[in-house]
């Protein structure tokens, strides 16, 4: 009675451990690009929430000591799009963010925000 063996093969073994590593790598080099936008982002909600008169001027202005505070450099408030909705006004934002992998290949992505109740 010969018992057959289970279990992973070394090729299977290997390929597996390519499939993580190649996920590891991607995640690393991705994380930091939506942890910016996640700044970008909590920065807009809270001038949204905040002003609620003010000009355009003002809203930039705000932004860019903000981003000065928490180190955004990827948007400048020249680049946010300024408008009311009835008594409040909406920061919206939107811009690319190219990430490169490996070689010449690369991940472009397209990041926008507002700070209106709906966006998201």
């Amino acid at each position: 009675m010969i018992r057959q063996q289970r279990g992973v093969s070394l090729m299977g073994l290997l390929i597996a451990c390519i499939i993580l590593v190649l996920g590891a790598v991607l995640g690393m080099k991705l994380a930091p690009s939506y942890i910016e936008y996640s700044s970008v982002k909590k920065a807009v909600t809270a001038i949204g929430t905040e002003m609620r008169t003010g000009t355009v001027a003002d809203v930039r202005n705000a932004f860019d000591k903000r981003a000065q505070v928490d180190s955004i450099e990827v948007i400048k408030g020249a680049d946010l799009d300024v408008s009311k909705d009835g008594p409040d006004i909406v920061v919206a934002f939107a811009y690319p963010k190219k990430v490169p992998l490996f070689g010449n290949v690369s991940i472009l992505i397209d990041f926008a925000g507002s700070s209106a109740a709906g966006a998201k």
